[in-house]
């Protein structure tokens, strides 16, 4: 910074003024170009950060206010799971009113995958992705089995990025057999999935859930294990 611009930054008060309030005292003071550019720098990061605030904020507010989506299908070996139409129904309208949306970018290759990216209104927005191969079980013709896999993983691509939890129609009764992961351990095995690469399909198929939330707590050494034999072979 030349010290043409740091006498000019010295100048402008700070205080609780925002980075804008900045760039209009030092344009009114006839600061110079470089100063100008620093001011909208940081008003560019300014903004970043208070969309990422109220990102967070709307997100904190959303897991509050979302119940448990109902297990509305019947699945492979009876197992019910929640379709998109019942978690699309539960929380569009809450996310809608927090000024939160998610659209989905799917990308196929020798997988599918799918990434849902969540935004907020004032500009902020995060990503999760998932993987599988087509799925051509039941005799599926060839666009069957990819439209099967898109539908999979846009549904829980978005099941992972709100963390929603599914309930059974039976007043909450469970359908498996003791815990679950907590909140922590679903965390690491998200990031063991896509740092390993794993076909998610299969993995969750192995484990018998539905999601990533849905696997029994007992089975987590297994999978980390699993899943971190799996990121040394992908590295080796």
């Amino acid at each position: 910074m030349t010290q043409v611009a740091k006498r000019d930054l010295e100048i402008i008060p700070s205080g609780a003024m925002t980075p804008m309030d900045m760039i209009d005292r030092a344009v009114a003071s006839g600061a110079g170009i470089e100063t100008i550019e620093k001011l909208m720098g940081l008003q560019e990061r300014w903004e970043a950060n208070q969309a990422r605030k109220a990102f967070n904020e709307a997100i904190s507010e959303a897991k509050a206010r979302v119940r448990p989506v109902v297990r509305n299908k019947e699945g492979h070996n009876a197992k019910r799971y929640a379709d998109f139409a019942a978690i699309a129904s539960a929380v569009d309208p809450i996310l809608a009113d927090l000024g939160l949306s998610y659209r989905f970018r799917t990308e196929q290759g020798e997988r599918i995958n799918v990434t849902c990216i969540l935004s907020h209104r004032d500009g902020h927005q995060e990503t999760t992705t998932l993987q599988g191969p087509a799925d051509t079980s039941g005799n599926k013709n060839a666009i069957q089995a990819i439209g099967s896999t898109l539908t999979y993983l846009q549904r829980y691509s978005l099941v992972q990025m709100l963390g929603l939890a599914a309930s059974d129609d039976d007043d909450g009764k469970t359908g498996g057999t003791g815990a679950t992961l907590n909140s922590e351990q679903i965390d690491k095995i998200q990031s063991l999935v896509l740092e390993s690469g794993a076909n998610v399909t299969a993995f969750l198929n192995f484990f018998k859930a539905e999601s990533i939330s849905d696997i029994q707590a007992s089975k987590y050494k297994e999978a980390v294990a699993m899943l971190e034999q799996k990121k040394r072979a992908k590295q080796s």
